[in-house]
């Protein structure tokens, strides 16, 4: 697309993420032709393995790999907002997966039944 390289369809995209619908979920087997394609833009790596994928209206804008927290986006796109939410939902989901479940006994029981 053209319209890409001029400057007031970049300051146009710079606006769309202020009112666009984002959407992190994670990437299905479907989404990899997308991954492959962001990875092409970005003259990287496709991510590999377990990943979140950032949509913006629709379109995918950014990814992150949860194995490695490497990000590939696309660079005609202002997508360091959604990278930054990228990153904050593999932290929760990190969180999530490294909290302490309902069997874990607190520390002052666990004390008691050592003694």
């Amino acid at each position: 697309m053209i319209g890409r390289f001029e400057p007031s369809a970049t300051t146009e995209r710079a606006s769309e993420i202020d009112t666009a619908a984002v959407a992190i979920r994670r990437a299905r087997d479907s989404d990899l032709p997308l991954l492959h394609d962001l990875a092409e833009l970005d003259s990287a790596r496709p991510v590999v393995g377990p990943a979140l994928l950032a949509d913006v209206n629709g379109r995918p804008w950014a990814a992150l790999g949860l194995e490695d927290q490497r990000v590939v986006a696309d660079p005609f796109l202002p997508t360091a907002a959604a990278v930054e939410l990228l990153r904050l939902r593999a932290r929760q989901l990190m969180a999530a997966e490294g909290a302490p479940t309902g069997r874990v006994l607190p520390r002052w029981i666990a004390r008691r039944v050592r003694a």
